[in-house]
């Protein structure tokens, strides 16, 4: 079977950007380059690994646990069952990140990410500031060897703790950031996000403001004196953590962003 086949093939069962996701993958080629390569034939492994990729999506796998990979902020990250899956939101919070550290700090920054799955935004902010010290940690001990995977892949000389958030940190740091699982668990999500990505990183008590109220009210022990803390949040819960942010610090600006949709996805609080 040649590529023009196999997308042919494809497009019976998945939608195009479903097929040119596979085949770019299985062949080493872009979008652009599989349609100058429509008359070549491809060998029968591969034509085989193609049928049991498509396979699996129609199995409702998530393509990028098919692909073993997905692109955030223009780098490659190992993903699997282990890791949430990193959504377009994450990205904007690491952009807003990445201003708020370039206006708030000049020399040195130290940041720790609580809860980095697949390492995307602390590694991330690792290649994106200069100067900066990072520390990823997970509860989870596979979801770590992601992350440290993707640290070795992409050359991020990141620190790795296995803590329930900051449970076994020590070190102050001048940025905390976090997308903490935030879901209630008594809220309805698609199926193929409940049946394939790991319940730990979803789900939280207290109608997913648990980990929100773990970080606030413990970390002062771990912030420097000139700190950001950098949150994504659940559409809906903007007020709710406002609130617990008042309950544990005073003298500090808080800022909400909207995501590109225009949902309140992002909380930042500072001082200066």
């Amino acid at each position: 079977m040649t590529v023009e086949d196999l997308i042919c093939y494809g497009k019976k069962y998945l939608h195009t950007n479903q097929v040119y996701m596979l085949l770019s993958h299985l062949l080493g080629y872009d979008n652009l380059e599989l349609l100058n390569h429509l008359d070549q034939e491809v060998e029968d492994t591969k034509i085989t690994k193609y049928k049991e990729m498509i396979k699996k999506v129609l199995n409702r796998e998530p393509i990028q646990y098919v692909l073993g990979n997905v692109n955030f902020y223009g780098y490659n990250f190992i993903v699997n069952k282990n890791v949430l899956i990193p959504r377009f939101e994450t990205e904007e919070l690491v952009s807003y990140t990445i201003d708020y550290i370039n206006s708030l700090f000049h020399e040195n920054v130290s940041i720790i990410d609580l809860g980095c799955g697949s390492g995307n935004i602390g590694i991330t902010l690792k290649k994106k500031i200069d100067n900066s010290m990072v520390t990823c940690v997970d509860i989870s001990e596979e979801a770590l060897e992601v992350a440290k995977l993707n640290a070795n892949n992409l050359n991020a000389n990141i620190r790795f703790i296995k803590s329930n958030m900051l449970d076994e940190v020590t070190e102050k740091y001048n940025v905390i950031i976090s997308n903490p699982p935030y879901i209630s668990r008594n809220e309805n999500i698609e199926d193929i996000v409940r049946d394939n990505e790991p319940y730990l990183a979803l789900f939280a008590d207290d109608d997913g403001l648990y980990f929100y109220e773990k970080i606030l009210s413990t970390c002062k022990k771990n912030l420097q004196s000139k700190f950001l803390i950098a949150f994504e949040i659940g559409m809906t819960q903007k007020d709710k953590i406002i609130d617990i942010i008042n309950k544990y610090f005073t003298n500090v600006t808080i800022d909400c962003k909207k995501d590109l949709s225009g949902r309140d996805r992002m909380i930042f609080i500072y001082n200066e």
